[in-house]
């Protein structure tokens, strides 16, 4: 066990028995020192991860019944949200495009299309990434494009075995511009959907149970496409025109490679074929489920329904019926990631305490009284957002920060959209450390990044980000939702 961990693991008891034991009773209200105790060990547990995240998660489904916070059955509630569903439902779609490996093909054949210069193959690799992270976890996306990737780099490199070992500049830059890519692309594709990646599932999951809200897959897409786009160009921009310039015209053998992968994959089966019908009538109803209930004049279409269909049609779809062989069958959600739903639930739960004990409407009197919602306020939230990106798990930060952010929209009579999206989104922006997200692990993990090269390129597209999601959320969110 690291430092870090160590002492997370005890730091987080200790706050709780000082909170408990002497957080003054009456300040905000008589359940404030019992749910704030609890929160504290949880947010030092999940930044140290001193403890698995999910099971962190799990504490205030026990924590709040035996602290008299709440009754064990609307501890339990969070935990079944629809928005878990959702996403639930999107981890089945995602299992079958991975074990038919349609992903593959798909980014191959992209990467393909886009050129075998040093530039062509980024920008391929980026678009594959951020096409498939808009459907896929961003993680997953990651771990699939990094094996392709280090193949190419591998072209480059003949007998040197090392990046340290590689001679000339171009080459080296191609090799950390393209890793760096995909792990940055991976996160940034995610921002675009609102299954994309899973601080966008909380949010519009504690959008509901706040304020009853409800923000449409499309009209989070309308705002997600256009940043990420942005994003993602700014981001191909800086690494191969300013940070990492390699200036290699074509990459021997490059074609070949990538021709190759798509033989072993062999003719699209049968089983892609139908994968791909039932993503496409999923992402086709998830964004325009609002124009369908309309024309119908019903209710019935939903994210959490559509979801569901689109992951339990895996399932039921045959392949081969004669053999009894099927899209999915259950064994396969042994790769599911149950742990990312059981978060949320935590998170929701916790977020539904602080609200029952007043400390989220009291930070929010609190800061509202310090401030004024302006262009400005809304920058300075962001940037706190992106900060603690760097420093812990985005599905966390959403969960702890995204309901203080409400309470301080609810004091200012703001539509809380105005405030929380922009934060959300935010949080996905962790692109500096190999700790921050998955992706920068993974990518960092292949030993042709050195982390000087991470934080160089990650502050500068830090900053980059931070300025796009303000400009956009004081204009075209500010348009759809004020």
């Amino acid at each position: 066990m690291s430092t870090t961990k160590r002492i997370g693991f005890f730091l987080g008891p200790l706050l709780f028995v000082v909170l408990y034991f002497f957080f003054p009773e009456n300040l905000i209200s008589p359940q404030a020192p019992e749910v704030l105790a609890l929160a504290s060990l949880m947010l030092t547990w999940w930044i140290t991860e001193a403890v698995p995240l999910p099971v962190t998660a799990f504490l205030p489904l026990v924590g709040f019944p035996l602290l008299n916070v709440m009754k064990i059955d609307q501890s339990a509630l969070p935990y079944a949200h629809p928005v878990i569903f959702l996403f639930m439902g999107g981890f089945m779609i995602a299992l079958a495009l991975e074990k038919h490996k349609l992903h593959e093909r798909i980014a191959l054949k992209l990467i393909r299309f886009t050129g075998t210069s040093g530039n062509g193959i980024i920008l391929g690799f980026m678009l594959a990434a951020a096409l498939l992270s808009m459907w896929i976890s961003n993680t997953a996306t990651a771990m699939m494009m990094l094996p392709i990737a280090v193949s190419v780099v591998h072209l480059l490199l003949d007998d040197v075995k090392t990046f340290e070992d590689i001679s000339n500049k171009g080459e080296r830059n191609f090799a950390t511009g393209l890793l760096l890519s995909i792990g940055y692309a991976s996160s940034l594709g995610g921002m675009a959907t609102i299954v994309g990646t899973p601080p966008n599932v909380v949010f519009k999951g504690l959008l509901e149970d706040f304020f009853d809200l409800k923000i449409s897959f499309a009209e989070w897409m309308v705002i997600g496409v256009p940043v990420a786009a942005i994003l993602i160009a700014a981001n191909y921009f800086l690494v191969t025109k300013i940070i990492f310039p390699n200036n290699l015209k074509k990459v021997e053998g490059s074609e070949t490679l990538i021709a190759n992968r798509l033989a072993k994959l062999g003719p699209v089966k049968r089983s892609e074929k139908l994968v791909l019908v039932i993503f496409s009538i999923t992402a086709f109803f998830w964004m325009f489920q609002q124009p369908i209930n309309e024309w119908l004049n019903i209710k019935l279409l939903n994210d959490t329904t559509i979801g569901m269909c689109g992951g339990l049609l895996m399932f039921m779809v045959p392949v081969d019926f004669k053999q009894g062989k099927f899209i999915l069958t259950w064994t396969d959600t042994e790769k599911l990631a149950w742990g990312i739903l059981f978060l949320f639930g935590g998170g929701l739960c916790l977020a539904e305490g602080l609200d029952e004990a007043g400390i989220i409407g009291a930070v929010g009197q609190w800061i509202a009284g310090q401030n004024e919602f302006t262009i400005w306020f809304s920058l300075i939230l962001i940037v706190i957002a992106v900060l603690l990106s760097e420093l812990m798990s985005n599905v966390a930060l959403v969960n702890v920060f995204v309901p203080v952010v409400f309470g301080i929209a609810s004091v200012m009579n703001v539509n809380p959209i105005l405030m929380g999206l922009p934060v959300t989104l935010g949080a996905s922006i962790a692109l500096m450390f190999p700790i921050a997200t998955p992706p920068n692990a993974i990518v960092f993990s292949s030993g042709y990044i050195r982390i000087q090269d991470m934080v160089k390129a990650g502050a500068l597209l830090n900053i980059i980000s931070i300025i796009i999601i303000w400009l956009f959320s004081i204009t075209l969110v500010q348009w759809m939702f004020e």
